[in-house]
């Protein structure tokens, strides 16, 4: 196993619940950690402050003199916005992308984002994503992800997220819509648990759905066997069957009339999937049809 150089020092761009875990992942792993909020804030899920992890709001200490390893996290509404600013603090650092999501004005995925601000090499550039509960990833519960990227990233990777049960991949567009459309799935999923007839209901919406997700990602380039790793099979079933995933319950509550609480990304998710499949043209008609009803 890869072993923590002793000049890592891991900058994390985001502190909500997500990056509050993978800042408690990678400090036990060894490494130094700066975790950058706007407010200062982060999730401690009841656990003791670590001393490899230093609180900023100043994102001029992620500059690459401090951080030779930068982890974003930031939710894909503000991730343009954020990286903007980061980008003067970049000098070539790997980037793993951990937010799963689209960013909703115009569908794009995370790594195009990156690509139009901060601009890294794509050899610098990995993809996160699997069933990652943030309070269980906190607590160190056994967790498998993809890690998508070429050799660069692999190595950083098997250093810093060694607690990870990790299946390695070149598949960056694979595995990020993956988590596009697995966010997508868990708010239909929700709102097919209320709206719907019964189980058999549930299990015909999710494998519709999957299918054209996975449809229209091979169209795109994806590998097929990238759907049926963590960051496909894995996470599907862990957020679109779960009251615990923020996706599944903003469909319960869509479905009941009520705002849903906290950060939720399957509608730009949703929007971002039948955007990209007209523009492929691929024919994706049953997301097409949740997405109105969803977006009303």
């Amino acid at each position: 196993m890869s072993q923590v150089a002793k000049e890592d020092v891991v900058g994390i761009i985001g502190a909500g619940a997500w990056g509050s875990a993978i800042a408690q992942l990678v400090a036990r792993g060894g490494a130094k950690v700066i975790l950058w909020s706007f407010d200062g804030k982060h999730e401690q899920f009841g656990l003791k402050p670590m001393k490899n992890i230093r609180q900023t709001q100043n994102m001029r200490d992620l500059y690459s003199k401090s951080c030779n390893i930068w982890i974003a996290v930031t939710p894909a509404a503000f991730f343009r916005d954020t990286m903007n600013k980061a980008k003067e603090f970049y000098n070539d650092q790997p980037i793993i992308i951990c937010t799963k999501g689209a960013e909703p004005d115009t569908g794009k995925f995370m790594t195009d984002v990156l690509r139009e601000t901060i601009a890294p090499k794509k050899k610098n550039v990995g993809v996160l994503s699997g069933p990652q509960f943030a309070a269980e990833v906190a607590h160190g519960v056994p967790t498998g992800s993809t890690l998508a990227g070429g050799r660069k990233i692999q190595e950083v990777g098997g250093r810093i997220f060694k607690e990870l049960f990790l299946s390695p991949t070149k598949d960056v567009i694979g595995t990020e819509i993956c988590g596009v459309g697995k966010n997508a799935v868990s708010v239909i999923s929700g709102y097919i648990k209320v709206k719907g007839r019964g189980e058999n209901e549930s299990a015909l919406s999710m494998t519709l759905a999957w299918n054209e997700v996975v449809r229209l990602g091979l169209k795109l380039g994806a590998k097929e066997k990238t759907f049926l790793d963590f960051c496909g099979l894995g996470d599907l079933l862990l957020t679109a069957t779960s009251t615990t995933s923020r996706n599944f319950s903003a469909g319960v509550a869509i479905a009941k009339g009520k705002k849903p609480v906290g950060t939720v990304e399957g509608i730009s998710a949703l929007s971002a999937l039948v955007k990209k499949a007209g523009e492929a043209r691929v024919d994706v008609p049953f997301l097409s049809n949740m997405y109105k009803k969803l977006s009303k």
